[in-house]
């Protein structure tokens, strides 16, 4: 995929996946759908793939080829086992154990679609997005490196390292530049207007082509911790809280803004909210049971907009 984009296509369909922890088990709900629904893997479907934090992995992994169950299956075996670790570096460990698990030694040249993962640098505070075409770069194209020079493993784990719940995350890129970066979601956590940008400033396409699907986690009830008396949780909660917040912050202003700047895009938003107090969760969350319920949460959401997703992707 190294040279991209296809040339001045009728219909450019994007898939945008926000970050949010274990609650993309609601996204993988969500995909599953979608997949089903299209009847191909979603990397032939879309042409472009933009996903931050969780998205980044799920994004990465269709870019790659990867089913969606294949996807969901590496969740239930791995994310639990990482939201579990107690401290940054154990998390940090994991999510670093998953990556190397899961991607091996794929780089941004192996993908078989558009990818967008978003980051965060650490130092100067401005996103970097590691991309696999050249026809997605807004500047400096004679020195182009997909990704940066830098494997996918390592991309996705510094679009995860949400601080100061996980380390940040060293990378080296081609031109030997060691960069420190932390959680996509912190500059984008819903990473749709990165795709926007890409198709109409760098790609240069009308915006009346394109179609975008911008999927969430879904906003759920805060939990409460089993002994509130116990001032170490207690003030752990309220970290969680306001890293939740933050995110949720910016996902919803990144998607106001897309109204408002795009609303002639042909645009499919999901991401419901659950206010049923045993729909409680963060981003931290390591029940199974729970996590397959935020699934099937993303396909009751699915099926919500089903007419919506036909009429946009297979008209």
């Amino acid at each position: 995929m190294g040279e991209g984009a296809k040339e001045k296509p009728a219909k450019y369909r994007i898939l945008t996946l926000d970050g949010g922890g274990a609650k993309g088990f609601y996204t993988l709900g969500v995909l599953r759908e979608i997949e089903a629904m299209l009847g191909k893997p979603l990397h032939e479907a879309f042409d472009l793939v933009f996903g931050t934090s969780t998205g980044a992995i799920i994004a990465a992994l269709i870019a790659l080829g990867y089913s969606v169950e294949e996807i969901h299956a590496l969740y239930k075996e791995h994310v639990p086992r990482i939201m579990q670790r107690k401290s940054p570096s154990e998390k940090s460990k994991a999510l670093a154990e998953l990556a190397e698990t899961v991607f091996h030694d794929a780089m941004f040249t192996d993908v078989k679609t558009g990818v967008g993962i978003v980051t965060t640098k650490w130092i100067i505070e401005r996103p970097m997005i590691f991309k696999g075409s050249v026809a997605q770069a807004h500047g400096r194209i004679g020195t182009f490196v997909p990704g940066f020079g830098v494997p996918i493993r390592e991309a996705v784990q510094a679009s995860c390292s949400a601080f100061p719940f996980f380390d940040r995350k060293f990378v080296e890129t081609a031109a030997g530049d060691r960069i420190e970066l932390v959680d996509g979601g912190y500059c984008a956590n819903n990473p749709t207007l990165y795709a926007i940008a890409d198709a109409t400033q760098a790609l240069k396409l009308p915006l009346e082509c394109l179609r975008v699907v911008s999927i969430g986690v879904g906003v759920y009830p805060e939990p409460k911790p089993a002994f509130w008396s116990k001032m170490y949780w207690a003030k752990y909660l309220l970290s969680v809280q306001l890293l939740q917040k933050t995110l949720e912050i910016n996902t919803n202003s990144m998607d106001q803004l897309r109204t408002v700047l795009y609303r002639q895009v042909p645009t499919v938003r999901i991401s419901n909210e659950y206010t049923k107090p045993e729909m409680a969760t963060d981003l931290f969350e390591h029940d199974l049971n729970k996590l397959n319920g935020l699934r099937q949460r993303g396909v009751e959401s699915f099926a919500a907009v089903e007419d919506q997703l036909h009429a946009l992707l297979m008209d």
